[in-house]
C-alpha cells in the first residue's frame, strides 16, 4: 500500500483548486432568491403537493378502512397488503419528485424479505415490513402538512407578486372598475383606495418585502418535506446499519483474503525458495563429503548462511503477520520499533491509560507502520511524529510529517484502502495534505478495553 503524494495543484484531497467555489454573483443571495431556479422548483413542490397528498390520504385511508373491517374474513389480508404496496408505490413517485425538485437523494427502503415465493408470501412480508407502514403514516401525515404549505406558499407568493406589481397595474381599477384604486376598507359611509404615488409606492414596497421573504418561507417549509421523506420513505436506521455492516464484513473479508495472498507470495518467493535451495546445498555437500571434505565443508558454511537469511525472512514475515513486541509490550514499544526502521527520525508519543483491545490494537499498530512506511517512501520527510492518545470512547492515532504533502485519499489510492480497513470496525481516516506539505493524517477507533 503506498500513499500518493502528489505534485499537481490539488488541495490534499485529489482535488484541484480552479477558480472560486461558483461565479461570483454582483446581486446578495436575498436579492436574487425570487428568480433562482432553485426557487421555482421549490415552488412547484409544493404546488404538486398538495393534489398528490390528496390522492395518496384517500387511497390509504379508504383501503386501510376496508382492510381492517375485513379482518374477520380472509379478505381483509389482501387488501390490507394492497393498501401498503400502493403507499410503497407512492413512496417511489415522492422520492423521485423529491430528487428532481429538491435535489435530495433517499435511498430505497429495504426490499422485502420473502422465505419463499407466492401470494401469501408476498402479503405477509408486506404486512410484517416496516417501511410499508411507515409509507402509510407519510400519506397521512403528508395531507395536513401538503394543506399548510400549499395555503401559505400559494398566499404568500401571490400576494408579495401582486403588491410589487401594483404600480403597473393599478389604472385597471378606474379604466375598468370605475373607482380609484385597490380598495383597502370600504363601508356604507366611505372608502379607502391606494391610489395616489405615496401609497403605491409604500404599497410596491411591502409587496417587495414579502417577495423576498417568501423564498426563505417556501425553503423552510420544503425542508419539513425533505425530513418527512428521508424519516418515513428512505431505508431505517436499522437496515442502513445492517447494510453498513455487510458491505464492512466484505471490506473485511477481502482484506484478509489480500493479507494471506500476501503471506502465501511471500512465504514461496523467499523463504520457501531459499529452503529449498538450503536442502539441495546440503545434499549436494552430502555427496561430496567423502570425495572432497574440504569443499563440503564450504557448502555447509553456505547452506548456514542461507540458514540465516531464511530465519531472518521468517523472522520479518512474523512481525508483519503480528510482531511479538506488540502482544509483549504494548503500542509504545511496538510503535517505537517502527519508527526506528524509518529512513527519517520519528517522534513517538504514546499516552494511553491501559491497553486496548488485542484486535483494536493490532489495527492500530499497522496502521500507524503503513504511514510511516509510506513516509519513507514517498514524502521526502525530513521529519515525523506519531501522537496516539484516548479520547472518551475513541483511539486517536496522528501521524505527521514536513514532506511535499499532496497526499490523496481519493479511491484507488493507498489511504483510501487504509480508510476502508479502518471503516470495517468503524473507524474514520482523516487526511491534511496540502500541496507543499505538511502531511497530517488522524485516524479515530474504538476504544474497546483489553482483558
Amino acid at each position: 500500500m503506498a500513499m500518493d503524494y502528489g505534485h499537481g495543484h490539488g488541495d490534499g484531497y485529489g482535488r484541484g483548486h480552479g477558480h472560486a467555489a461558483g461565479a461570483r454573483h454582483r446581486l446578495p443571495a436575498g436579492l436574487r432568491a425570487p428568480f433562482e431556479a432553485r426557487t421555482w422548483r421549490e415552488f412547484a413542490y409544493v404546488l404538486l403537493s398538495l393534489p398528490l397528498s390528496v390522492v395518496l390520504f384517500s387511497w390509504t385511508v379508504t383501503m386501510v378502512a376496508l382492510g381492517a373491517g375485513l379482518l374477520v374474513t380472509f379478505l381483509g389480508i389482501p387488501v390490507l397488503a394492497a393498501a401498503l404496496a400502493g403507499c410503497r408505490g407512492f413512496g417511489v413517485l415522492e422520492r423521485g419528485r423529491a430528487r428532481a425538485l429538491l435535489g435530495l437523494e433517499v435511498a430505497d427502503p429495504e426490499p422485502l424479505r420473502m422465505r419463499k415465493p407466492g401470494p401469501a408470501a408476498w402479503m405477509g412480508a408486506l404486512l410484517k415490513n416496516g417501511s410499508s407502514w411507515r409509507h402509510a403514516l407519510y400519506a397521512l401525515v403528508q395531507f395536513p402538512w401538503a394543506v399548510f404549505t400549499f395555503s401559505v406558499a400559494v398566499t404568500f407568493w401571490t400576494c408579495g407578486w401582486t403588491l410589487l406589481t401594483y404600480p403597473l397595474w393599478f389604472w385597471v381599477f378606474p379604466a375598468y372598475a370605475g373607482q380609484g384604486g385597490l380598495q383597502l376598507y370600504g363601508d356604507a359611509h366611505h372608502s379607502v383606495y391606494l391610489d395616489n404615488p405615496f401609497e403605491v409606492t409604500v404599497t410596491a414596497l411591502i409587496g417587495l418585502v414579502f417577495t423576498l421573504v417568501t423564498p426563505w418561507l417556501v425553503r423552510a417549509l420544503t425542508t419539513v418535506d425533505g425530513l418527512l421523506v428521508r424519516g418515513l420513505l428512505g431505508p431505517s436506521p436499522l437496515s442502513a446499519r445492517v447494510v453498513e455492516l455487510e458491505s464492512d464484513r466484505g471490506a473485511v473479508v477481502d482484506t484478509a483474503a489480500a493479507d494471506l495472498r500476501r503471506i502465501e507470495r511471500d512465504l514461496h518467493d523467499g523463504a520457501q525458495a531459499r529452503l529449498v535451495s538450503l536442502a539441495m546445498d546440503l545434499g549436494l555437500a552430502k555427496e561430496k563429503l567423502r570425495e572432497d571434505p574440504r569443499a563440503a565443508a564450504h557448502m555447509v558454511e553456505e547452506a548456514h548462511g542461507e540458514v540465516k537469511t531464511a530465519l531472518q525472512e521468517l523472522r520479518d514475515l512474523a512481525r508483519g503477520i503480528h510482531p511479538a513486541v506488540l502482544t509483549d509490550r504494548g503500542l509504545d514499544a511496538a510503535l517505537s520499533a517502527v519508527a526506528s526502521r524509518c529512513t527519517v527520525p520519528v517522534r513517538v508519543e504514546v499516552d494511553l491509560p491501559a491497553r486496548p483491545a488485542p484486535a483494536i490494537e493490532g489495527i492500530a499498530y499497522f496502521t500507524v507502520s503503513e504511514l510511516l512506511q509510506n513516509i519513507s517512501k514517498h514524502s521526502r520527510a525530513r521529519t515525523a511524529s506519531v501522537d496516539v492518545w484516548r479520547t472518551e470512547d475513541r483511539l486517536m492515532l496522528q501521524v505527521t510529517d514536513d514532506g511535499v504533502g499532496g497526499a490523496e485519499s481519493a479511491r484507488g489510492s493507498g489511504l483510501a484502502g487504509l480508510a476502508s480497513r479502518l471503516d470495517a470496525v468503524d473507524g474514520i481516516l482523516m487526511v491534511d495534505s496540502p500541496v507543499g506539505g505538511p502531511t497530517r493524517v488522524i485516524a479515530e477507533l474504538p476504544w474497546r478495553p483489553g482483558t
